[in-house]
């Protein structure tokens, strides 16, 4: 999944092994939208490229009941693998941002 050589992976493709949606598609169409940020700059862009330390910003769902969603990117994924290694990919700094 990762590209050889540049320590960089697309966004849909992280966000699919991450476990964000079900599929690469939902992935992808949910970048289009306009519901992620990276390291706080906007992207519609699903091949937009995705690198260790880079900081998401995710809007779920829409109105009062939406969620944002702020990780920070610890590893790129080599595969879609279960949920437990899908949490070893980011760090949820969404708890920090709550209390501050």
């Amino acid at each position: 999944m990762t590209e050889p050589g540049t320590g960089a992976q697309r966004l849909d493709a992280w966000l699919w092994c991450a476990r964000l949606r079900k599929t690469r598609a939902d992935c992808a169409r949910l970048v289009e939208s306009g519901a992620v940020r990276i390291n706080r700059q906007p992207t519609d862009k699903a091949h937009a490229r995705l690198r260790v330390g880079d900081v998401l910003t995710i809007a779920q769902g829409r109105g009062e009941g939406g969620r944002i969603a702020v990780w920070r990117v610890l590893a790129l994924a080599e595969r879609r693998g279960p949920a437990t290694e899908a949490r070893g990919l980011y760090e949820d700094l969404s708890a920090e941002a709550a209390q501050d």
